[in-house]
């Protein structure tokens, strides 16, 4: 853990993980163990290409995962 891309990814993926756990333990499960792929995948992607200097793409692709899990996993509704 150098480098801040190391640091938000790591923190954007315990996230996931946190939020898969919370989920898999309903009843009626909301989504499938697929739909967190994408995002796992952006975190790792975003976190490689910020350690290899192309911060731009990594930023809007690390920016993508939240945008992602806001829109496609949707958070639960009071």
């Amino acid at each position: 853990m150098e480098t801040i891309y190391d640091w938000i990814t790591v923190a954007m993926f315990a996230g996931l993980i946190v939020l898969f756990l919370q989920r898999s333990t309903a009843e009626v499960p909301r989504d499938t163990m697929l739909s967190y792929l994408p995002p796992a995948l952006a975190c790792a992607l975003g976190n490689y290409l910020g350690n290899e200097g192309y911060d731009l793409p990594a930023i809007l692709v690390i920016a993508a995962v939240p945008a992602y899990v806001w829109f496609v996993l949707k958070p639960l509704e009071k």
